[in-house]
């Protein structure tokens, strides 16, 4: 029998969506063109989150285009996509009850903001009678779907990887579409649609999102999916040097569902089982690494505030602000933390080899806390993910779960030497440098002679290290040692 709402509407489904920004492979999609009734979707420019951040942001503007494709192709399937700029607490069950519907369907978001608006979403659906029903579909596992046979939370990252890949099923990597029925979706009352607004209109200005190699949406997401397919073979080594296109460059679009987890999952894992699978492998083990995190997000919210491991919740950082200010602005004396930096605050991206890099070298040689440097990323990266931010920072700051050893501190110099050992990447972004010779450029102010040739004076072109690494790495490791009592 068909559902009606007291009003007499044919009880349908509204789609929410939120970091799910594609209409194939959707979970929440497929399910509700499963339902009976009409089938509408919305998405909201929550102010909440919006409000906070300054006027150029490039995630805003990737996220202004890929909604602008994303309701070109609702349209084409009869539909429209029903925007807002609010907080998504209110707009979402006013749209519900305008709409006369009985669920609001939405891909589950497992992050600590996301949690408590859908917790109050679903209070005040639930008030007028509407249900509020999430599904599985940016992670290929829920966070508390895997436990150790004593049935706790995994905190080590091998042995988690090592129960992801037994528990992998077909079935867990099968585009949702397969079984979704084929149907039109349904335009929305005309006087409910608003169209999308602009990135001025929200308050917002143009940045160099294009400009520095980002197409968002759904196109973006294929065409870099696309490149990287091609040079998966060499993924496990080419990873590591920043001057090659070595990554998949495939986060932002897993960040913001542009790409659907599962096909890349399954393209991974198929592939990793090929004679040249290595760097496929690899690959998977990073998207694993990604589940691993959110799941310890989900386990311990505490980490969001605090080091996982307790022992090290009140390390006493000196927190110079001046050497904090330094390292935002690529000024530390270090070439490769430097270019690190500057592509970061240029691109909103850094080579993950730098992440590590230059968060080791925040923590442990300025003696700075990790909680600084992670509040940075959060506000630069454009892929940037809690769960993921938060257990790197905590990984290379020892402070977290399966960290690096407190006692292993990278070399910056060392590092350069070898992951950029000819200097590519270090002229990229630091083109003062750039006459150096590849074994000078590492280490400037080691060779008096090579800066005289290349007529660069330092303090100068180009600033001294702002710390000694030998002295700071002393430093670094006194304070954990007291730390550990």
């Amino acid at each position: 029998m068909t559902r009606t709402t007291p009003g007499g509407a044919v009880a349908g489904t509204l789609v929410w969506f939120r970091r799910d920004l594609r209409d194939f492979d959707n979970a929440a999609l497929a399910a509700a063109l499963q339902a009976d009734g009409p089938v509408y979707t919305a998405f909201v420019f929550d102010r909440a989150i919006l409000d906070a951040l300054p006027r150029e942001d490039r995630r805003v503007e990737f996220i202004v285009d890929s909604v602008g494709e994303l309701d070109r192709a609702l349209r084409s399937r009869g539909g429209a996509l029903l925007v807002r700029h609010a907080h998504a607490a209110d707009a979402i069950p006013a749209l519900a009850k305008q709409l006369r519907v009985a669920s609001v369907y939405a891909n589950a978001d497992h992050e600590p903001y996301a949690l408590s608006r859908d917790e109050a979403v679903g209070r005040t659906l639930r008030s007028d009678g509407i249900a509020l029903q999430t599904f599985n579909d940016h992670l290929i596992f829920p966070p508390s779907s895997l436990l150790t046979r004593s049935g706790t939370p995994y905190t080590v990252f091998t042995p988690y990887r090592k129960a992801w890949l037994a528990a992998l099923t077909p079935a867990d990597l099968a585009t949702k579409d397969a079984n979704a029925r084929r149907r039109a979706l349904d335009a929305p009352p005309t006087q409910l649609a608003t169209g999308c607004p602009t990135l001025e209109a929200l308050g917002f200005a143009k940045t160099n999102l294009r400009t520095v190699g980002y197409v968002p949406g759904m196109t973006g997401g294929a065409k870099s999916f696309a490149a990287f397919r091609r040079r998966i073979a060499s993924y496990r080594s080419a990873r590591e040097h920043p001057a090659a296109e070595g990554t998949s460059r495939l986060s932002v679009h897993l960040r913001f569902g542009t790409v659907s987890t599962r096909t890349l999952a399954a393209f991974a894992h198929a592939r990793s089982l090929q004679p040249d699978g290595e760097g496929a492998s690899t690959w998977l083990s990073e998207l694993v690494w990604r589940e691993f995190f959110s799941q310890i997000l989900w386990h311990y919210p505490h980490v969001v505030e605090r080091a996982f491991n307790p022992r090290y919740d009140t390390l006493p950082f000196p927190n110079d602000a001046s050497r904090f200010a330094a390292w935002c602005e690529a000024r530390t004396g270090y070439p490769l933390v430097d270019a690190a930096m500057r592509q970061l605050n240029l691109t909103g991206f850094m080579h993950n080899r730098l992440r590590m890099v230059t968060a080791s070298f925040l923590v442990k040689d300025l003696l700075v806390d990790w909680r600084w440097g992670e509040r940075y990323f959060a506000e630069r990266l454009i892929d940037y993910e809690l769960a993921s931010n938060n257990g790197g920072w905590q990984w290379a700051a020892s402070t977290g779960c399966d960290a690096q050893p407190w006692f292993r501190i990278f070399n910056p110099v060392t590092q350069s030497q070898r992951f950029d050992a000819k200097g590519a990447f270090i002229r990229r972004f630091v083109p003062e440098l750039a006459r150096l010779d590849g074994e000078s450029i590492h280490a400037p102010w080691q060779s008096p002679d090579a800066l005289q040739r290349a007529r660069i004076v330092l303090d100068r072109d180009y600033p001294s290290p702002i710390v000694d690494h030998a002295l700071s790495r002393q430093q670094a490791l006194a304070l954990f040692k007291d730390a550990r009592g």
